[in-house]
């Protein structure tokens, strides 16, 4: 049943209700029913107060790190009736006060309509100051328009009062910002209630293994079933959102202690400027020497060198950028210039000599090593516009190198694989000790080219060494 009245209104209720007459097209008795209908919800929000205290203190903290569902928010706060800053202020302030929750909020910026910097101050019980600062936020950062889209670039939290800050900044970004302040716990949650039963034997698993399972990723646990040094270079660049090589030092060492305290790999990473030190609790001497190795080949991916000491329970790292810095020469040198690499290694074992607290200079070797193979491929791709490796192709890459070593090699095909024979070297002159270990440097030169043309697929067979008495280096190279 329609019932007619005729009631009076002044310019200011007009005012008030433009935008629901707006919204529904010019209909002035449509929009009045909707105002109506809110009016009746907002009165049933605001017997909320009537809650106990213990039980709604409890809520708000439950609900801590979520954001509202968008449909809740457009009940809390009705976007059709704010069309400023300061109008979104004062219904805010009524709602607060028809809610008896005693907030006092207040909304500064250098525009009303379209700021480009806001900031909110909230104070009052500090149960209270932060669900109301997540759901301005929310509503700020979702209704601001594309062209002005607002995030959040601070939050200072001073007991009862509590300060945001948002400037503009693209869409994506704001978004972001806002579930990093206030959203951290929403895709925790949800991942949890869709696979409930999996998540509860984790947990389960962790909590009667007082957090002594490791969990790794699939790749690391495969490595580490092929006998190989496991980096965990995925799971970090999944969580950094870019290739290992372009994580800056201060930003890959924090991600490490979060990887590898996570997956429980280590008990404890404590980081001093760059120096990493690792807790752990294993006990047999390989694995140690294979977690030590893990950690320096995923810090040389990351392009920087590390020395590592190990203890019964700790591993320290140390940051050799003076010894990096030695290697960037030698690679440089060898672009630029028709030196030998034999006589530059030597020149480079000189050096690591003079130097103090080299625990480990073979490291320092495969390091340089590994980067030389990398140096030199990638030289050979320019220069022959080289896109995609065959056995073939780095069959005369690599022949290429050993003029440089002025050493003889020759290759065959053993079925489908490759193998690569070096009949006479002069690096293996007396056998001298010196000399090992640069040999070893070649062969780690070898495996970095290899790694940079064929990736992890490539798989290396060392069958003789001369170093060893054999007659020649045979290596068989399986590419699948």
């Amino acid at each position: 049943m329609i019932v007619t009245r005729h009631i009076s209104l002044d310019n200011d209720c007009i005012d008030k209700m433009q935008p629901y007459v707006e919204k529904n097209n010019g209909n002035f008795s449509a929009a009045v029913r909707e105002i109506i209908d809110r009016a009746g919800k907002y009165s049933s929000l605001q017997n909320s107060s009537s809650i106990d205290s213990s039980l709604f203190k409890w809520m708000l903290a439950e609900i801590d790190g979520r954001l509202i569902p968008n449909n809740v928010l457009d009940e809390i706060i009705d976007p059709a009736q704010i069309d400023s800053l300061r109008g979104l202020e004062k219904q805010l302030l009524q709602r607060f006060s028809e809610l008896e929750w005693n907030i006092d909020l207040a909304i500064k910026s250098d525009s009303d309509s379209s700021p480009y910097d806001v900031l909110i101050e909230i104070k009052g019980a500090p149960h209270k100051i932060k669900f109301v600062a997540c759901i301005l936020s929310q509503y700020l950062v979702i209704n601001s328009p594309e062209q002005a889209s607002l995030g959040i670039r601070s939050i200072s939290n001073f007991s009862d009062c509590l300060k945001i800050e948002l400037v503009r900044m693209n869409k994506k970004d704001a978004r972001d910002s806002l579930n990093n302040f206030f959203g951290v716990m929403d895709e925790i949650i949800q991942a949890i209630r869709n696979r409930p039963s999996f998540w509860k034997t984790v947990i389960d698993g962790h909590l009667l293994s007082n957090y002594s399972m490791v969990t790794v990723h699939r790749n690391y646990f495969e490595d580490l079933l092929a006998g190989k040094i496991p980096m965990g270079e995925i799971t970090i660049e999944t969580l950094a959102k870019k290739p290992i090589q372009e994580i800056p030092l201060k930003e890959m060492l924090p991600l490490i202690k979060e990887v590898y305290e996570t997956s429980r790999v280590v008990d404890r990473v404590e980081i001093d400027r760059e120096t990493v030190i690792l807790f752990h609790n294993y006990r047999n001497i390989e694995v140690i020497d294979k977690l030590k190795k893990s950690l320096i080949a995923l810090l040389e991916a990351n392009g920087h060198l590390y020395d590592a000491k190990s203890t019964a329970n700790m591993i320290v790292l140390t940051h050799r950028p003076d010894v990096g810095i030695k290697i960037n020469e030698i690679v440089s040198n060898l672009k630029i210039s028709n030196s030998r690499v034999d006589q530059e290694l030597l020149m480079f074992m000189a050096f690591l000599k003079g130097l103090k607290n080299i625990p480990d200079i073979p490291m320092s070797l495969t390091f340089l090593g590994r980067r030389m193979g990398k140096s030199l491929m990638q030289e050979y791709e320019r220069e022959n516009s080289i896109t995609k490796w065959s056995l073939e192709t780095f069959q005369s890459a690599f022949g290429a190198i050993d003029s440089r070593l002025h050493r003889e090699s020759e290759w065959k095909t053993d079925k489908n694989n490759l193998v690569y024979l070096v009949r006479k070297c002069n690096i293996v002159a007396d056998g001298n000790t010196v000399d090992k270990y640069v040999c070893q440097t070649i062969r780690e030169t070898f495996k970095g080219a290899i790694s940079h043309a064929f990736g992890a697929q490539a798989q290396l067979e060392v069958r003789n060494l001369l170093t060893h008495g054999d007659n020649c280096c045979e290596v068989l190279i399986r590419i699948p």
